[in-house]
C-alpha cells in the first residue's frame, strides 16, 4: 500500500476532527440507527472487503460478475432463513427504502397490468389511483414510496399497544388495492402485526402482502417461540429485511426477496429507446458502489447462521432486562409488548402526575449521562385515538457489556425528571401564530426565522455546522406533536436542509 503525502494526511485529520462530533457509532451508547455487533473483527473484515470492490460499479454485473456472485450468495443466505422457495429470488438494494419504495413499484405495476382488459366492464378501473393499506404504524418509507409512486397510503389505526385489528384492515379491502402491508415488526413500538391472519384475507381477495421487516427480519428469524411471520406464511408475496440493521453490513445494504420471478421482474426498469447502452436496472439506482454488499456478504459468510443465533441471542437477554427494568421504574411503562430488540416508552398515567416521568425530558436526561436514546412525538390517527409520545430504544450485542452503566443512567435520569411536566405547548401556539404574520406560504427564510426565534436557527460558532439542534430535543418534538403535519414537515425540512448548506465566503 502506497505511504499518503501529507497532504493527504492533513485531509485525513480534518476529517477525524469532523468525526468527534459524531454520535458514537459503537460501544452501544446510542441506541438508535447504529447496529454495533460488539465484534471488531467484523468491522475490519466488511472494511477490507469494501476496500476490496471500491472502483467496482455495481451498475452492470456483465462486467463485474463479482458483483453477480456476491448478491446471488447474499439473496441465498436471506432466502433460507426468512423461509424462501427454489422459486424465490430477490436484490440487495441501498437500504430499507429502497427495498420499500421497489416493493410498492412492484405492486402498483402488477395491479396496473391486471386492470388491461378487452372487458368494457372492466375500463372504470384504469381511472382508479390504486392503494396500499397497512398499520399506522407502518415505516414511513411507505409514505415516501406512495407519494413517489403515485398511490393512496390508506392507514389504518392501531390500539394503544400498536395492535391492528384484522377485520378492520380487511374492511378497506377493495379492487384499488394494489398491496397491503404488515411489519415485523413495527419500528414504533416493535409491535409483531398478525401477519398470518393479514396475508390469508389478502390472498383470498387476490391482493398481494408484503411484510416489512427491514428492522426485525435479521432478528426475528433466530429469535425463537414466534408465530410464523415471514415466507413461510401463505399469501406473502415479498419481504425486506436490512442487511445494515441486525446484518450488522455497513449502512447501504438491505434485500428484497419476492416470492416468484415474474413478479420480480416487474421490479425492474430497462430501457434501449436511447443511443446510448442499453439500460438494465433491478433498483432505484444505476451506478452504485458494491462496497456494502461485499461487506454484507463477508459477514454473512463468516458468520453464518450459528453467529448470527448469538448475536441475536445477546440482544434477547438484553432486551428482556431492560424491559424488566423499565416497568420496575415509577412513571414509565413499555407500550404494549414488543416482538424483538426494540421497545418504546411511555409515562404512565396510571400513577400520579407527580410520579409520572415525561418520556422525551428522559431521553434528554439521559443524553445528559452518556447514553442517547431516540423521541417519537404523539401522534393522532385517523380516528381521532391519540398514541403518546415516547422514547424508542434499539438494543444491539453490544448493550449487554453496557447494562450495568445503561441502566444506571435509565433510573437516574428517571429519578431527575420524574413530576416535570411535558414541554409547554405554548412552544407550538406561538410557531403557529408567527406562522400567519409570516404568511401561508413558507419559504425556506420564513422557516428559518421561525426556527430562529425558538433558537433553533441561530448561526454556529465553527465551520463545521450552520444550523445547530438545540441541546434538549423535547421542545422540538412538542412542537412537531401540536402543530399541523404539513407545517411541522416544512420546518423539519429547513431544519434538515440548512445543516449542509455551504458557509458564506
Amino acid at each position: 500500500m502506497q505511504p499518503l503525502s501529507a497532504e493527504s494526511q492533513a485531509i485525513l485529520e480534518r476529517l477525524r476532527h469532523l468525526r468527534r462530533a459524531d454520535a458514537a457509532t459503537h460501544g452501544g451508547r446510542v441506541l438508535s440507527y447504529v447496529y454495533d455487533s460488539g465484534l471488531a473483527e467484523l468491522d475490519e473484515l466488511a472494511a477490507e472487503a469494501m476496500r476490496l470492490v471500491q472502483p467496482v460499479n455495481g451498475l452492470d454485473p456483465t462486467v463485474f460478475p463479482s458483483v453477480a456472485t456476491l448478491e446471488r450468495e447474499v439473496v441465498g443466505f436471506a432466502r433460507t432463513v426468512l423461509h424462501g422457495d427454489d422459486d424465490t429470488v430477490g436484490t440487495v438494494t441501498s437500504g430499507g427504502t429502497e427495498s420499500c419504495m421497489l416493493a410498492v413499484k412492484t405492486a402498483r405495476d402488477v395491479w396496473a397490468a391486471a386492470q388491461i382488459s378487452d372487458d368494457p366492464a372492466t375500463q372504470p378501473m384504469l381511472s382508479l389511483r390504486p392503494r396500499v393499506i397497512a398499520p399506522s404504524t407502518v415505516h414511513a418509507a411507505f409514505h415516501k414510496a406512495a407519494h413517489y409512486f403515485g398511490l393512496d397510503l390508506d392507514l389504518v389505526p392501531v390500539d394503544a399497544e400498536g395492535r391492528v385489528n384484522v377485520a378492520d384492515l380487511v374492511a378497506r379491502f377493495g379492487p384499488d388495492v394494489a398491496l397491503v402491508v404488515v411489519s415485523a415488526p413495527s419500528y414504533p413500538f416493535g409491535t409483531l402485526d398478525p401477519i398470518e391472519e393479514v396475508a390469508s384475507a389478502a390472498a383470498r381477495y387476490g391482493i398481494p402482502c408484503h411484510v416489512d421487516a427491514c428492522i426485525g427480519g435479521f432478528a426475528l428469524a433466530w429469535w425463537g417461540d414466534l408465530p410464523p411471520w415471514d415466507l413461510a406464511v401463505p399469501g406473502v408475496t415479498s419481504i425486506s429485511a436490512d442487511l445494515h440493521k441486525y446484518g450488522y453490513a455497513p449502512k447501504g445494504a438491505s434485500v428484497l426477496l419476492q416470492r416468484d420471478r415474474d413478479r420480480q421482474r416487474q421490479q425492474f426498469f430497462a430501457t434501449a429507446r436511447w443511443p446510448g447502452y442499453p439500460v438494465v436496472n433491478p433498483t432505484l439506482l444505476g451506478s452504485k458502489s458494491a462496497g456494502a454488499l461485499a461487506a454484507a456478504w463477508a459477514i454473512v459468510q463468516r458468520l453464518g447462521s450459528d453467529g448470527f443465533a448469538d448475536l441475536v441471542a445477546s440482544c434477547r437477554r438484553s432486551t428482556e432486562q431492560l424491559h424488566t427494568l423499565i416497568d420496575g421504574t415509577v412513571g414509565l411503562r413499555v407500550v404494549g409488548s414488543p416482538t424483538g430488540p426494540l421497545i418504546a416508552v411511555a409515562s404512565d398515567l396510571a400513577v400520579p402526575k407527580r410520579s409520572r416521568v415525561d418520556p422525551h425530558h428522559w431521553a434528554d436526561r439521559v443524553a445528559e449521562l452518556g447514553f442517547t436514546l431516540q423521541m417519537q412525538p404523539g401522534f393522532t390517527q385517523s380516528n381521532g385515538f391519540a398514541l403518546p409520545r415516547t422514547t424508542h430504544l434499539t438494543i444491539t450485542p453490544v448493550t449487554e457489556r453496557m447494562l450495568p452503566e445503561l441502566s444506571a443512567a435509565l433510573t437516574r435520569a428517571a429519578d431527575d425528571v420524574r413530576g416535570k411536566a411535558p414541554a409547554n405547548p405554548r412552544f407550538a401556539v406561538q410557531v403557529l401564530r408567527l406562522s400567519g404574520a409570516l404568511g401561508r406560504e413558507l419559504t425556506a427564510d420564513k422557516a428559518f426565522a421561525l426556527l430562529t426565534r425558538f433558537g433553533i436557527g441561530a448561526s454556529a460558532s465553527t465551520d463545521d455546522a450552520s444550523t445547530p439542534l438545540p441541546s434538549k430535543m423535547a421542545p422540538l418534538m412538542a412542537l412537531v406533536e401540536r402543530l399541523p403535519a404539513e407545517f411541522a414537515e416544512r420546518l423539519l425540512i429547513e431544519v434538515l436542509a440548512r445543516q449542509a448548506e455551504p458557509t458564506s465566503s
